[in-house]
């Protein structure tokens, strides 16, 4: 055990950091008039790889935007404040229903993997969770029409054992076919497949936070900051967390 442990840290120490993904953690439900606090963080939540905000591979991914959409659907920016191993937000509910939390990040340097047989891109992030005030669920909105984002649709509050229902989009369009996974702690993974709808559905075993991730190459060449790229790495994240009862 201890030397798969040490193999596991090696192999993670030389890794690509595209291998890396962006995720949101929040409390699941909110009160009105409370504030609400909100962590940004970057690494491999299954292995316990928390990056620091003042290391290189942190500050790569840093140049992003975050917001909160209300129930009606105001969009309020929302400021950070970079702590030891994320970065911090709060923001106030002030009405019932669900909030969505985004953050994008298309500020991403154009880098060169040919050494790892990857080829020549530019990275693209979009994270999301979701906040639920009161006892009425309303629809999670919709924040990336110019490249991919998880979408719930799940229309119960989650718990352990219940059925999640997402769908995955690309440019506001469903993305079918295409391959997600579902992290906890622990090394526990998942993989799954959206159907021609771009909707996936899973059920949630323990009463814990899962991440869920999913990505998809555009082999659209371009260039960026003077920079030629030979296609697109989209990376969207979703992060469920289960209400302790």
């Amino acid at each position: 055990m201890k030397k798969n442990i040490i193999s596991l840290v090696l192999f993670l120490a030389t890794t690509p950091l595209f291998a890396h993904y962006i995720w949101i953690e929040t409390a699941p439900v909110g009160k009105q008039h409370t504030e609400h606090f909100i962590k940004v963080r970057f690494g491999e939540y299954t292995y316990g790889v928390l990056e620091k905000t003042d290391g290189d591979a942190f500050k790569s991914v840093s140049k992003f935007t975050l917001w909160v959409m209300s129930p009606s659907g105001k969009k309020t920016p929302l400021k950070v404040s970079a702590k030891e191993d994320f970065y911090a937000a709060s923001f106030i509910p002030t009405e019932d229903g669900t909030y969505t939390i985004a953050l994008d990040n298309k500020n991403i340097k154009v880098l060169d993997y040919t050494k790892y047989d990857y080829g020549i891109f530019k990275g693209q992030y979009h994270a999301k969770a979701k906040v639920v005030v009161g006892n009425t669920l309303s629809n999670f909105n919709k924040t990336n029409t110019t490249g991919i984002e998880i979408i719930d649709l799940t229309d119960q509050e989650f718990s352990k054992e219940s059925t999640v229902l997402l769908q995955v989009l690309f440019n506001g369009e469903p993305l079918k076919e295409n391959e997600l996974s579902v992290f906890v702690a622990d090394l526990w993974s998942k993989k799954l497949k959206t159907d021609k709808e771009g909707k996936v559905t899973f059920k949630l075993p323990w009463e814990t936070k899962y991440i869920v991730e999913t990505i998809f190459e555009e082999k659209v060449p371009g260039t960026f900051k003077g920079l030629d790229y030979d296609f697109i790495w989209h990376c969207a994240t979703y992060c469920i967390s289960l209400k302790s009862k």
